[in-house]
């Protein structure tokens, strides 16, 4: 058997799929509000994204409920491809008066928000020509590009950001083809475990594990975080019941069939159950929280 060390360097996040109690409601929001396009509808489930990427898909589960103390879902992150679109998201969110956090980790520019049903949400833009974000001896460190500390957690400069928009820029226009889910944040009842499955049974790269704030980053290729992992519900916090309301799964999106075999190969050693599911495996880290490993379009 072949060694395998990383998964492979062009590893993506793909579609998240949430479990909702009002189908119509949450298309309006995520149709209205984020700019995302309905691609399919089908009874009591849809898919919405770009004309030609699917982002989210929405089960309607109108007995499910929420459950408040459990792992699963902290927030799944949409990744727009420039400053410009971001500020057209959330300007659009200030006209629609939604409320909103935004928020300057110096290498991303971010805003934080909830849909109508509690699910967080984070819409960012890459900007690490402005500094670096990163656990390092334990402890989340910010650094400007000039050297200088921040907290990383700073206020976002609105009228900087806003200053990408041009005279004719319509915000109400959907996002762009380009956009796409950059990463996903878990909360997890134990960090070392979740870093054990993520990186030591699928092949993620640890980028920083920190133990004072019970969180870890892991990616694909170098990248920030793919996947944040944290214990924020509290150490040995349970999973959410059968009948939650929130996240049913998200894709992990291979860059070809032989990385997937890999991750595959990975999996059989280390014991972990799956499904062959079209295009991929089904699978759910230790944790229940559902994913779907899947070659990428073109892949």
């Amino acid at each position: 058997m072949k060694t395998i060390t990383s998964i492979h360097p062009g590893t993506l996040i793909g579609g998240v799929a949430l479990a909702v109690a009002d189908l119509d409601r949450q298309i309006g929001f995520y149709q209205n509000t984020l700019g995302l396009r309905v691609r399919w509808r089908q009874e009591n489930r849809a898919g919405l994204g770009t004309q030609t990427s699917e982002l989210l898909v929405l089960d309607e589960q109108p007995a499910f409920k929420r459950y408040r103390g459990v792992t699963g879902l902290y927030h799944f992150a949409i990744l727009f491809p420039n400053h410009r679109e971001l500020a057209r998201a959330v300007a659009r969110l200030f006209d629609l008066g939604v409320a909103n956090y935004p928020t300057d980790h110096i290498m991303t520019k971010t805003t934080y928000l909830e849909d109508p049903e509690g699910n967080g949400i984070e819409l960012y833009c890459e900007s690490p020509e402005d500094g670096s974000f990163l656990i390092e001896n334990n402890d989340f460190v910010t650094r400007r590009a000039d050297g200088s500390l921040s907290s990383g957690r700073e206020p976002l400069d609105l009228k900087s950001l806003f200053s990408n928009l041009l005279p004719d820029d319509d915000i109400s226009q959907p996002v762009p083809e380009s956009t796409r889910i950059g990463h996903v944040h878990l909360y997890t009842p134990n960090v070392s475990q979740a870093v054990n499955f993520y990186h030591g049974v699928l092949g993620f790269d640890v980028m920083g594990v920190s133990s004072t704030f019970r969180a870890a980053f892991v990616s694909a290729g170098g990248y920030h975080h793919h996947l944040g992992l944290n214990a924020w519900k509290g150490d040995g916090a349970p999973p959410p019941p059968a009948d939650a309301l929130g996240l049913e799964h998200f894709s992990i999106l291979l860059p070809n069939q032989s990385a997937l075999e890999d991750v595959e190969e990975r999996l059989n050693a280390a014991g972990v159950a799956y499904n062959q599911v079209d295009g991929g495996l089904r699978l759910s880290d230790p944790f229940g929280n559902g994913i779907i490993l899947e070659v990428s379009a073109g892949g």
